[in-house]
């Protein structure tokens, strides 16, 4: 004769009238939350390691709820025997699996296969002693409750302990080593929510080994889907899942379940009409949300590939120009020496330092003379660039006088203004000096391109330079009856290789001057601009620095 425990036999498996009502609650909403947020997390990151172990987790989680929820149904002796050996094994499995979640989930990649084999070798006394006293030693028929032996009711605790402190000794040490708050926050919320969850899922079963108060094991599951909730959404904010599709999916299945569950309940024709009018609305505006949701995810995820694309184009491009400043450099350089030579040949050639030269040959390296030092300023405005974009560009500054430094550099430019017909004057407001602080040479650099461009640009008519006082700074300007600008054309003028207009009129200029210019003046803290009241009206350019203390 087969002996049963005194309540009748289950129906669909978890139903007897053995089982506290609080029950289905405790053990429902637990495996109905962290199923539900397990399979979203999964379907969004499939491939993605966290998101399976977390998957992994929830299953093995479930089973053990509703193992634990079937045996206080059963009321068959050897059925509550044998999947209650089982619960303990689930018990060190889902320990173990926190282990390995947090592990990867801080530590940002997967662990050895060593620690993999230690993490999981803490199973084998488990599912050794299994149908052996060690796991179970018999059964109380009365009341259905298994005596446990050493591994059920130490072994498997032991385990428990260990993991809990390896997980919060792992968080503690990762918190330490990060620097940024964002890293420190995700350790913190990450290490105290598993903490927590193991803490809540044991707390049922410690009460009922050691005190036999087994209706109390439900208490740490009604905390289980607040702590799934928090691990799916740690990991969905952490590594960019979609949170909020995975939220609104969970929100339109748990209601469809939830109003579901009620025609289990309903017996009157008027219930059930609006309860099917309720889940049928439920289901139809859910999916529709759900769709807007996903819609709405993927604008973001295309906006934020495109986002991703112009930054790697932006670091191509830095890239780039980094390459063609240094190109530019080693070029200069290599062909300094050799422009060097042919100048320094040609000028002994029209010197007669070789003989002497027919009217004809000297033209000839007359043209050649003026042609390398067109070169060489070119090759020097290179050079000059590349050394201010990487950096390198050496001011050596000190007190001298600018006003007597822009007479000079005017003196030596008539020429070039007179050759052209042009009238080339120097004015000042008659102040005794003009000191300033700074790099005479790449100073002068300034005052020669900005005189030599009006000379260059000025078909007829006259350049009027000026110094003056302004406060404590000086002014100087260079004023033309060239062939102007338009506004469009002025507010391009000072980048690298514009010329505006006057590259129809001049071909060999580089474009650089006037942006070496406006480089050179910041970095004297003063500024460098141009006005023209339009074509064909004149120009007049200004430098502005500062007066030394």
């Amino acid at each position: 004769m087969d002996l049963f425990c005194p309540w009748e036999s289950p129906q669909y498996l978890f139903f007897s009238s053995n089982v506290p009502e609080l029950f289905y609650y405790s053990h429902g909403v637990a495996v109905l939350f962290a199923l539900v947020f397990g399979f979203f997390v999964f379907y969004s990151a499939k491939k993605n390691l966290e998101a399976k172990l977390l998957f992994y987790l929830t299953i093995i989680f479930s089973i053990w709820v509703l193992l634990d929820l079937y045996i206080w149904a059963q009321n068959d002796p050897s059925h509550v025997l044998f999947f209650w050996s089982l619960i303990g094994l689930f018990e060190v499995f889902i320990y173990v699996l926190s282990v390995y979640f947090v592990s990867v989930f801080l530590g940002k990649k997967d662990v050895s296969f060593s620690k993999k084999v230690t993490f999981f070798s803490a199973l084998l006394p488990v599912i050794i002693t299994l149908p052996t006293v060690f796991n179970l030693v018999g059964i109380y028929i009365g009341i259905c409750d298994a005596s446990e032996g050493f591994i059920t009711k130490y072994y498997t605790y032991i385990v428990q302990i260990i993991c809990l402190i390896y997980i919060i000794m792992f968080g503690i040490r990762k918190y330490r080593s990060e620097v940024d708050v964002k890293n420190k926050r995700q350790v913190y919320l990450t290490t105290l929510g598993v903490t927590f969850f193991l803490i809540a899922f044991s707390s049922g079963n410690i009460i009922g080994s050691f005190f036999g108060l087994w209706e109390f094991s439900q208490i740490g599951l009604f905390a289980m889907p607040v702590l799934v909730g928090l691990l799916a959404y740690l990991v969905t904010k952490y590594k960019s899942f979609n949170i909020k599709l995975i939220a609104t999916q969970s929100l339109v299945v748990g209601l469809d379940i939830i109003i579901a569950s009620q025609f289990f309940f309903i017996e009157d024709r008027t219930s059930i009409i609006l309860n099917s009018i309720a889940f049928i609305s439920i289901v139809f505006l859910g999916n529709n949300l759900i769709r807007t949701v996903r819609h709405e995810v993927e604008q973001k995820e295309k906006l934020q590939v495109l986002s991703n694309e112009i930054t790697d184009a932006n670091t191509k491009l830095q890239s780039l120009d980094k390459l063609k400043t240094e190109f530019l450099s080693l070029a200069s350089h290599q062909l300094r020496s050799p422009l060097t030579a042919i100048k320094g040949y040609s000028s002994m050639l029209l010197e007669g330092s070789f003989g002497s030269m027919t009217l004809q040959q000297k033209e000839a390296v007359d043209r050649v003379f003026q042609s390398v030092q067109h070169l060489t300023k070119v090759v020097n405005d290179l050079l000059n660039v590349s050394k201010i974009e990487q950096g390198g560009m050496v001011y050596s500054k000190a007190n001298y006088d600018f006003g007597k430094s822009a007479k000079n550099v005017t003196e030596e430019l008539s020429l070039n203004a007179k050759n052209k017909n042009l009238t080339l004057t120097y004015e000042d407001d008659g102040t005794s000096s003009y000191n300033i602080f700074g790099d005479e040479e790449k100073i002068r650099q300034v005052l020669i391109n900005l005189i030599d461009n009006s000379i260059k640009y000025t078909p007829e008519g006259s350049i009027i330079v000026r110094v003056s006082k302004a406060g404590n700074k000086v002014l100087f300007s260079v004023n033309d009856t060239g062939m102007g600008m338009t506004e469009e054309t002025r507010q391009t003028l000072f980048k690298k290789f514009a010329r505006g207009e006057g590259g129809k009129i001049n071909t060999s200029g580089s474009g650089l001057g006037l942006y070496l210019a406006k480089e050179i003046a910041e970095a004297h803290h003063g500024r460098v601009w141009v006005e023209s009241p339009g074509p064909e009206k004149g120009s007049t350019f200004f430098v502005e620095l500062e007066l030394a203390k």
